[in-house]
């Protein structure tokens, strides 16, 4: 049995495809304000590159666009997606960290029945989200990919208080201003952020093992500023190449739900 599996984030697209619990290939492009449109492209480039047709797979959409995807035989939220393929890589997990473009989660999972048992949710507000890092990024003038690798050369890191995008921006550029390291600026902004987000993980109770996915995922900096407020370490997804894939744990958890059914 052939399944796809379509996440759409509010900054990302990602596609998946699954053959006997097998990834066989995935996608992953911009969202912009079409979500169907890019769901559909990334979709259909998928099973022209494995020599398919639409009724050779069945298919699961999920996340923030999930209901936009006219393609999909049945949609599954990103909480149960997200549990599911965590645990095709780390089969003993039972916490997630997920922090997307905008919104960020935690998810307990049941160590007996495997799927999910609480969830706290940040969807509210850009702080604590990939968007606030790309807010921060542009008002330091560094490239999005460089800044946690900046903030990991930081000694000394400043503190961010504000809990607003706006106004944590403009703290920012004042301390900028003021003379402060950009690697010290960058190390407080990740600070913040993990701060943000190990506090509500902690509500529902996480614990090890813990596994960190999403956009932000990817970014060495928030990994180690979350184990530090958590106080113990983290993983996070990867193919058999050792290459990080926590961004296709939502399509993954899709395709494996489908496959079920």
């Amino acid at each position: 049995m052939k399944t796809v599996g379509i996440d759409i984030g509010s900054l990302s697209t990602k596609v998946l495809l699954l053959d006997n619990n097998e990834i066989k290939n995935y996608k992953i492009a911009r969202s912009t304000h079409n979500f169907q449109k890019v769901g559909r492209e990334l979709f259909n480039e998928m099973l022209k590159e494995s020599s398919l047709q639409r009724k050779d797979v069945y298919i699961m959409s999920t996340g923030y666009g999930r209901h936009t995807i006219d393609i999909a035989d049945d949609k599954i939220t990103e909480i149960t997606a997200h549990a599911k393929g965590v645990l095709y890589f780390f089969p003993d997990a039972i916490s997630v960290i997920d922090i997307g473009g905008q919104d960020s989660k935690a998810i307990l999972i049941s160590s007996k029945t495997k799927t999910p048992i609480d969830f706290q949710m940040n969807d509210k507000c850009a702080a604590g989200t990939g968007r606030f890092l790309e807010v921060m990024a542009h008002a330091l003038d560094v490239p999005i990919e460089q800044l946690g690798e900046l903030a990991l050369r930081s000694k000394k890191p400043e503190s961010i208080s504000s809990t607003c995008t706006v106004f944590a921006e403009s703290e920012v550029i004042s301390l900028f201003a003021q003379g402060a390291k950009k690697e010290d600026i960058a190390a407080g902004i990740h600070k913040s952020i993990a701060r943000r987000v190990a506090s509500m993980a902690k509500r529902i109770g996480v614990k090890p093992q813990l596994v960190f996915c999403g956009g932000v995922a990817r970014n060495p900096a928030m990994k180690s500023f979350l184990e530090e407020e958590l106080g113990f370490k983290i993983v996070k997804p990867k193919f058999d190449n050792n290459q990080d894939a926590p961004q296709i744990t939502g399509a993954l958890g899709a395709a494996l739900i489908a496959q079920e059914k």
